[in-house]
């Protein structure tokens, strides 16, 4: 009898482990937002916003603020200073009330841009500090470190192709965090407006989830002008 008992918790166990849904087999989205300020010469200030759900326009999974101070070394080459506050939803099934984790997280980054004919592309290095504290309250800080390729071509004036690939190793066990792999479309407005659709396959350890994304990126230019005297 104690042996048929324990099977059963086994099996009920198993059961429900297997019934907790990870939102692998839904399509997600991402709504984001892009600006360089530019405020003087060599200095910009960075803005970003960042929503995403598990599923489309449902289910909320993380909304990601950052900011920084950009260093124009050259029209090819920028070091930034940042901050990020992120709010996360762990789990695809909706949690208890309180249970969403938040994240202060202190980032350094150099990014490197050239072209190749009609491609560009863009060299990003990422260095962060995370500091993560749970829903339950428990605290941890965690390091990490994240290259990332984007290749861009131009189809005419307005439309364009974008592709990237981003790897994310954790300067802790275990050194694998994930992989981006997207493709997109994009249209640019005008010289300070452009807007991308796509694609994104975003892989963990075990699990891959689709997303798609919608962006815009906004340049503005802050700077005093000189006016004219006369």
């Amino acid at each position: 009898m104690k042996r048929i008992t324990l099977l059963c918790c086994c099996f009920l166990g198993l059961f429900q482990i297997q019934a907790q849904e990870t939102g692998e087999d839904k399509l997600g989205i991402w709504a984001m937002y892009f600006g360089t300020n530019r405020v003087a010469d060599k200095w910009s200030i960075h803005t970003e916003v960042q929503y995403r759900d598990y599923q489309f326009f449902s289910n909320f999974n993380q909304l990601l603020l950052r900011t920084g101070a950009n260093y124009h070394i050259s029209e090819s080459a920028i070091a930034t200073l940042g901050y990020g506050y992120i709010i996360t939803d762990p789990t695809f099934e909706e949690p208890p009330e309180g249970k969403n984790s938040t994240e202060n997280r202190i980032f350094q980054q150099f990014i490197l841009k050239n072209k190749i004919g009609k491609f560009g592309f863009m060299h990003r290095y990422r260095l962060e500090q995370r500091f993560l504290k749970s829903g339950d309250g428990s605290t941890d800080t965690q390091h990490r470190a994240r290259y990332f390729l984007r290749i861009t071509f131009p189809l005419n004036e307005k439309w364009f192709l974008a592709a990237y690939d981003e790897i994310f190793i954790n300067l802790q066990e275990p050194l694998f965090g994930q992989n981006r792999l997207y493709g997109a479309i994009g249209y640019k407005i005008n010289d300070l407006v452009n807007i991308q659709a796509g694609y994104l396959k975003n892989h963990f350890s075990g699990s891959n989830f689709d997303r798609l994304q919608l962006a815009i990126f906004w340049d503005t230019d802050l700077r005093k002008k000189e006016t004219d005297k006369n």
